[in-house]
């Protein structure tokens, strides 16, 4: 994206709504069942795991990747995101407010270590991590 350029801001709804559509136009709406979904959003994320699988680390903002590279990992991600968002609607589940509760019940989960003026930037004693099931 040039510098200059605006981004756009896309919200949950909008995708579910093209995804509908999307879907209605082709009648795919029978092969969209929440398991069949899920599926199509594990193999997309087997194709986004390829992707870093022989890189190692890599850095924030991937500033060795060839261009080409960044398109092909953001055709990726937006595979699983609409397949994400396109599974949260036919399950009945409003995606966005749902990751909102989640983030609120994480914060009261991994409360952010307290700071004083003796330990501003240092961590408490508490070793808690994030894991697999937030």
């Amino acid at each position: 994206m040039d510098m200059g350029e605006e981004k756009e801001v896309v919200s949950l709804g909008t995708l579910s709504k093209k995804m509908d559509d999307f879907a209605k136009a082709r009648d795919w709406e029978k092969y969209h069942s929440p398991r069949n979904l899920l599926l199509a959003m594990v193999g997309e994320v087997g194709e986004l795991s390829e992707i870093f699988q022989w890189r190692g680390e890599v850095e924030r903002g991937l500033p060795d990747w060839k261009e080409e590279d960044k398109v092909h990992l953001g055709e990726e991600l937006s595979d699983v995101l609409l397949y994400l968002v396109r599974l949260s609607d036919v399950c009945g589940v409003e995606l966005g407010k749902a990751a909102l509760r989640k983030l609120e019940l994480n914060a009261i989960k991994y409360p952010a270590p307290k700071q004083t003026d003796h330990c501003v930037g240092e961590h408490s004693s508490d070793n808690t991590k994030l894991t697999e099931d937030n």
